[in-house]
């Protein structure tokens, strides 16, 4: 049967008076959208920084001529690479400022330059603005890379929706042969518009439930959704082939509506050559380690994906 970790069922009431009581309808993007950013904005008010990273906040132009907020953080000492972070949020929520406490803590700990990026939200800017925007950081981030970080390796890293995303722009690098990527780093990612149902046993443990991802998907892909038309540059669980993609670091809770396709996908990844490390932590929600950061299970999970930053 099925359990959650204790730590981590602890920690769920701290943050359940940001969350209400009844869920929205499915297609509620606006209701989503507050709840998601008010318990973001909360952990970054929450989060402690006794570290010296510094700030730079930039634009680029993604390609069809949209400005695209940016933020770099710099430690204190010569970074050993260069991290692009997409943060979560749905595809429907999510901002710079939300993750700020995200991608400091990985810059200081790392030694990794970061630059976080204020991607399009649907459905306001359904595909391919989101993706179009992380490509054009890419850009940005191996072109100005080489000047600055021994070596010059661009990584690419998210979470959730990020983590779909990231994944969606290194096929796109791929495909349009933007390179090279270090790796992608991709942390219990949303990969699959056609995931629907929750496995058996998890719904009571959901923090991202069934219906909270179609209405993501939805507002994502607009009329597209439900539909075979769907490119591997929104799904990347759609790609016929994911040869010559970046090593992969894969992470994901077993109770998380994600485990799934995010097994699935690093599988395939496997099977088409691509190196991986995958983890799947038995116990965890979606979202535990910025839920319940000083658990033992957060406090291991980051200090793995640390491990694998300094390793590139």
């Amino acid at each position: 049967m099925l359990g959650i970790d204790n730590e981590l069922l602890n920690a769920v009431g701290a943050t359940a008076s940001a969350v209400p009581s009844a869920p929205p309808a499915v297609g509620d993007w606006k209701a989503r959208r507050a709840t998601i950013d008010t318990v973001y904005g909360g952990l970054a008010a929450a989060a402690t920084h006794g570290d010296r990273v510094e700030e730079v906040d930039f634009t680029v132009r993604s390609s069809d001529g949209h400005t695209v907020p940016m933020r770099l953080y710099k430690p204190s000492t010569v970074p050993d690479a260069l991290v692009v972070y997409v943060h979560g949020g749905g595809l429907i929520a999510g901002s710079l400022d939300g993750y700020d406490h995200v991608c400091r803590r990985y810059a200081a700990d790392a030694a990794v330059a970061v630059i976080a990026v204020g991607y399009r939200l649907a459905p306001e800017s359904a595909h391919p603005a989101a993706v179009e925007d992380c490509v054009a950081a890419v850009e940005w981030a191996l072109a100005h890379a080489r000047e600055r970080i021994p070596g010059g390796r661009v990584a690419l890293m998210g979470d959730s929706a990020g983590g779909g995303l990231a994944a969606a722009t290194a096929l796109v690098c791929r495909d349009r042969e933007i390179k090279p990527l270090a790796a992608q780093i991709l942390v219990y990612p949303m990969l699959d518009d056609r995931t629907a149902h929750a496995a058996p046993g998890t719904e009571p443990f959901l923090t991202w439930s069934a219906a909270d991802n179609i209405t993501g998907w939805q507002a994502y892909l607009g009329d597209r959704y439900g539909t075979d038309d769907v490119p591997a540059s929104a799904s990347v669980a759609r790609a016929d082939s994911l040869h010559e993609l970046p090593m992969a670091y894969v992470e994901v809770g077993q109770l998380d509506l994600f485990c799934a396709e995010t097994v699935a996908y690093a599988t395939r990844l496997m099977e088409h050559g691509v190196a991986v490390h995958l983890s799947v932590r038995p116990g965890a929600f979606h979202g535990f380690d910025q839920l319940a950061p000083d658990s033992r299970l957060a406090r291991s999970a980051f200090a793995e994906r640390v491990a694998f930053l300094q390793s590139l």
